[in-house]
């Protein structure tokens, strides 16, 4: 038992949840602390975008009807899955209660200290120590607490990541970020270019073209999509320029449109880390890290839940499993040279795969691999290999039949297979 140790877990979302719950079990003291007022993170549904009444960055990227994307029989953690209920992909509102459910089960609401923004995260060396400012908000006054250790649990899905083109200023159209984005409504009778092909590119072309007169879904990627679109939606290829009244395609030709949403991703973000905290993040590579997770300048920093492509819940609540061994003292490091050559290793077959630095994290088909990876180095229980199945099996379905995806519902069998249940 960990008695003595206290730690700092920034975020009371998914992640944030997880390793308060999994630092509780080791005995320590935890202070989670959240900038909006309930737990959640981004699953918290709010119409307003831009800034709070605190003058603070809107953190949720929620919208209006949104239903899961991966089915709720992957989205639970190990030890408490989402109840029975017909369907499994599920409203947005269903996973926000199960998390509150999960949090109060495990006695960790009473650990999380609501509107309280963390500013800073400074390294102290005498003792070696990590010094967090904190603003209290409804109070409007700065507090300061001393930690032995810090979890960085703020998600990633809140900071718009935007390309650039030329002539962006002149378009004389609306533009925005997906991340502003609530309802369909918004897009009435307009004529909108969508950006990017990622999963909310794909779902929100598709949601705005039930409103929308027209909508071009723009994109680079390779293999054409087997999802017959609404007969007012078409794709075209990346965009080369901006102009007062559209666009010009890679391919030559032109367009004219009243909106562009740009669904080109996020960045990850850490305002709150001063610079001798010894992490860099360069075109949404965070490094060094030791498994994507344990700061190797610092080791006594983790972040939870950079990896995505992956099934969240489970890897959070395994992330935190694979740090808490450490940190509680049941195993040893390894050296800081040894963690930055595992970090370099696997780095090097990623880069030799084509990974782009933008991608340093991305997971998807080879998750299962970075699961047993972290499960053997730090002799712990794996996930499931039926929950790895389940999730590249659903990710096809959506590439493959985005209209009816959400209709097929499954039923886990055991810790290797899944069945699919015919509605």
């Amino acid at each position: 038992m960990d008695h003595g140790s206290c730690y700092c877990v920034i975020g009371a979302g998914t992640a944030g949840l997880a390793a308060a719950k999994r630092i509780l079990e080791t005995g320590a003291q935890v202070i989670v602390f959240e900038q909006t007022d309930q737990l959640g993170g981004t699953w918290n549904y709010t119409d307003a975008v831009g800034k709070d009444k605190y003058g603070l960055d809107i953190h949720t990227s929620m919208y209006q009807g949104l239903r899961t994307n991966l089915p709720k029989e992957v989205m639970g953690f190990p030890d408490f899955p989402i109840p029975e209920q017909k369907e499994s992909y599920i409203p947005s509102q269903d996973f926000l209660n199960f998390l509150k459910s999960y949090a109060n089960r495990f006695g960790v609401t009473q650990h999380v200290r609501l509107e309280h923004h963390v500013s800073s995260v400074d390294f102290v060396e005498e003792p070696k120590r990590w010094k967090v400012q904190v603003k209290n908000l409804p109070a409007d006054k700065m507090e300061t607490f001393f930690f032995d250790f810090v979890f960085v649990c703020n998600g990633h899905y809140h900071t718009p990541r935007l390309p650039y083109f030329p002539n962006m200023d002149l378009f004389e159209g609306k533009q925005l970020h997906s991340h502003d984005y609530r309802a369909p409504d918004y897009f009435k009778d307009e004529t909108v270019l969508v950006i990017g092909a990622g999963p909310s590119g794909m779902d929100l072309a598709l949601e705005i073209s039930r409103k929308a007169r027209h909508v071009t879904l723009s994109h680079h990627t390779k293999e054409s999509f087997k999802t017959i679109f609404p007969s007012n939606l078409i794709q075209k290829p990346d965009v080369l320029e901006l102009t007062r009244t559209g666009v010009v395609y890679k391919d030559g030709t032109q367009e004219e449109f009243t909106v562009i949403l740009y669904c080109t991703g996020y960045r990850y973000n850490f305002p709150f880390l001063s610079q001798n905290c010894g992490v860099i993040v360069e075109d949404n590579y965070v490094h060094p890290l030791y498994k994507h997770c344990i700061n190797i300048n610092h080791p006594t920093m983790t972040f939870i839940g950079l990896p995505y492509y992956v099934c969240a819940a489970q890897m959070f609540d395994l992330q935190a499993r694979f740090c808490l061994r450490y940190y509680s003292g049941e195993k040893t490091l390894p050296t800081k040279q040894e963690m930055l050559a595992d970090m370099h290793e696997q780095m090097k077959q990623k880069w030799m795969q084509g990974f782009r630095k933008c991608q340093a994290h991305m997971m998807g088909p080879a998750q299962g691999e970075y699961y047993e990876d972290l499960a053997k180095t730090a002799s712990i229980a794996p996930i499931k290999p039926v929950m790895t199945k389940l999730h590249n099996e659903s990710s096809q379905r959506f590439n493959d039949d985005l209209l009816n995806f959400r209709k097929d519902v499954f039923r886990i069998v055991d810790d290797e297979t899944f069945e699919e249940v015919l509605s």
